[in-house]
């Protein structure tokens, strides 16, 4: 099978693939932290879960009316037309796929932290740190505002890059299973986490970033590799309370209420004319 015959595949039936990969991880990682959890949880699963899944399948069904076009099949488009910057030198294909990798990787962690020094744009992030328990789901709670952004911002970095149809499938595919990945509530041993973190953002780091602390949720703003983190002075190693004494979320949208589906849908306009003393830290740091 040749390079070619690879993208043809992937092109033809990128949604089940994908798909694939993401129910292959969430089952696992849900299965794993059900039964050895980090932490115990605040808030009944069954709560949690159902609003945060309901959000979850609101914003695929939204991304594919609105933008019915994917990231990976635009690739395609952008190869064909030798629109970008890796189209205009001749690569090795795994030179250009590691590259591409890499340069994406990097991407989504500025973006990140643009959506936390925004103030419109943290207003809509916000939601995703809402949650008051951090577990599989939590990585997959985001505003459809926040996706059809990040989808607009992944189509510009593909025309200008112009990266392979199979460095943008395997970026995507690490994107949605690093997130759920990085937010279970899985116990892993400290040792092993503790090489992991090297190269790869484990669950125990990237709780940090969901800390209700100021100083810790303005820091690891990586979803896969640690490096940006590290190289950029936002690596935060633990929170200062511990992770079994650390508090998950933000100040405001503490009650079960808002954990509901219409309460997260409206979080960005709610209380607009205010914003509390620790949100506009958050967004002026």
């Amino acid at each position: 099978m040749t390079y070619m015959d690879i993208t043809e595949i992937v092109i033809r039936n990128e949604p089940m693939l994908r798909l694939g990969c993401f129910l292959g991880v969430f089952i696992a990682i849900a299965v794993w932290e059900i039964l050895l959890p980090r932490r115990p949880l605040t808030v009944s699963r069954w709560i949690r879960w159902s609003n945060n899944l309901a959000v979850a399948a609101f914003n695929a069904v939204l991304a594919r009316v609105l933008l019915p076009a994917a990231v990976v099949g635009y690739a395609d488009v952008v190869n064909l037309r030798d629109w970008g910057l890796l189209n205009q030198v001749i690569w090795p294909s795994w030179i250009e796929i590691i590259i591409a990798i890499l340069v994406l990787d990097f991407a989504i962690y500025l973006q990140h932290i643009f959506f936390h020094v925004v103030p419109a744009l943290w207003r809509v992030h916000r939601m995703h740190h809402a949650d008051l328990n951090f577990d599989v789901t939590t990585g997959s709670r985001f505003h459809p505002i926040e996706i059809i952004l990040s989808l607009v911002i992944k189509f510009g970095l593909v025309t200008i890059l112009g990266p392979a149809v199979i460095a943008v499938f395997i970026f995507e595919v690490l994107l949605s299973t690093s997130s759920i990945f990085n937010h279970g509530n899985i116990k892993i041993a400290r040792s092993v986490d503790y090489v992991l973190r090297w190269f790869f953002v484990t669950p125990d780091m990237h709780r940090v970033h969901h800390s209700i602390a100021v100083d810790e949720i303005n820091s690891n703003y990586g979803f896969n590799l640690t490096w940006w983190d590290r190289l950029l002075g936002t690596y935060r190693a633990h929170p200062a309370a511990g992770h079994e004494g650390m508090i998950i979320g933000v100040e405001r949208f503490r009650t079960l209420r808002d954990l509901r589906l219409d309460r997260m849908l409206m979080q960005p306009w709610r209380r607009l004319a205010e914003c509390s003393k620790i949100d506009q830290e958050k967004i002026n740091r």
